[in-house]
């Protein structure tokens, strides 16, 4: 295996390629971005000679821990993929990363990054984990990350609910295919509280089964303009906004009358007297032209067996009492 020293440094093929002029020392004062991916590096030594480092390149290799980086208080963009690394630790003094690259390592907590305030990405997708085990974020680290973090990668991490990332709303892409998310509900309520993100992926998940899924979570990211690899137009947007409202203003209404009570009747009412009318009624109407008078309300049949007539019950109308008393009349 390969130590990462200031000595294999200066005698790379970059400082080969400069000027031969400059000093190992003052060629490692300059240097602001180092490539040493697939070198099979397996720890990272002293490296405080390169203090104005920017960007570090380590991924495919195979170092087991992150440390002697409390020197690069300038580095913005860090790459550790494909490594065996199983904590993230010795990161505080990096102030300015704002690129944090972790994917395809043994982690099963994310952790320690609660003095990045200016970390905008994180990836730490496909960590090999044992069997049974997801992904899981320290609160913490969580609400440290929530006023800085617009791109998370969570991809390939068993992970089956995202309720403790809602805090991150300055979110504008997420990644998490391959996961194994099930709630359309809790989605509903995590992404409802991210009003910038742009782009979504969540493709291998039992979720993407459920019925109207892509409708509705584009009712809810106003701002989404990729879904699922998948553009979303503002038209077909806007349109599945006007119909959820328009359903959501039924659904109202009926809930209002429910609880008020007003259950609607068919009017059907049949207030044909019965044998002692008060005034002349056969079967093809009164007076075998007129036909029967109809109220309106709810089904139920008057008898005259109490000796009441329809006025004195309190069962017609003003102007059904006119049209009555004059039959009455004849």
């Amino acid at each position: 295996m390969v130590r990462l020293t200031v000595d294999l440094i200066g005698r790379s093929k970059n400082r080969l390629k400069s000027k031969r002029n400059l000093s190992v020392q003052h060629y490692l004062k300059k240097l602001t971005h180092l490539n040493f991916s697939n070198r099979h590096i397996d720890h990272i030594d002293d490296l405080s000679m390169c203090r104005n480092l920017t960007v570090l390149y380590l991924y495919d290799n195979q170092i087991t821990r992150i440390c002697n980086l409390n020197f690069a208080s300038n580095l913005t963009h860090l790459y550790l993929q494909n490594n065996k690394i199983t904590h993230i630790e010795n990161l505080s003094c990096l102030q300015k990363l704002s690129k944090l690259f972790l994917g395809g390592n043994s982690i099963t907590l994310v952790e320690g990054l609660e003095q990045l305030r200016e970390l905008k990405e994180l990836h730490i997708e496909g960590q090999r984990l044992p069997p049974g085990e997801k992904l899981v974020f320290d609160p913490r680290t969580v609400h440290s990350l929530s006023e800085s973090l617009c791109v998370l990668n969570i991809n390939n991490n068993n992970i089956d609910e995202i309720l403790d990332l809602v805090v991150l709303n300055k979110l504008t892409h997420l990644y998490a295919a391959d996961n194994q998310l099930w709630d359309i509900q809790e989605l509903e309520t995590v992404f409802s509280q991210w009003p910038q993100l742009h782009r979504m992926d969540l493709r291998g998940n039992p979720v993407c089964h459920k019925p109207k899924y892509r409708d509705r979570l584009i009712t809810i990211c106003r701002r989404l303009e990729e879904l699922d690899g998948k553009e979303i137009t503002e038209l077909s947007r806007q349109f599945l906004i006007n119909w959820k409202a328009s359903k959501d203003a039924k659904k109202k209404i009926t809930d209002g009358r429910n609880m008020t009570g007003q259950i609607s009747y068919p009017f059907s009412a049949d207030f044909r007297l019965g044998p002692e009318h008060p005034f002349p009624y056969n079967s093809a109407g009164f007076l075998g032209k007129r036909k029967p008078l109809w109220f309106g309300r709810p089904t139920m049949k008057m008898s005259m067996e109490n000796h009441e007539d329809p006025l004195s019950a309190g069962l017609i109308t003003d102007i059904q009492e006119t049209k009555v008393q004059s039959h009455m009349a004849l």
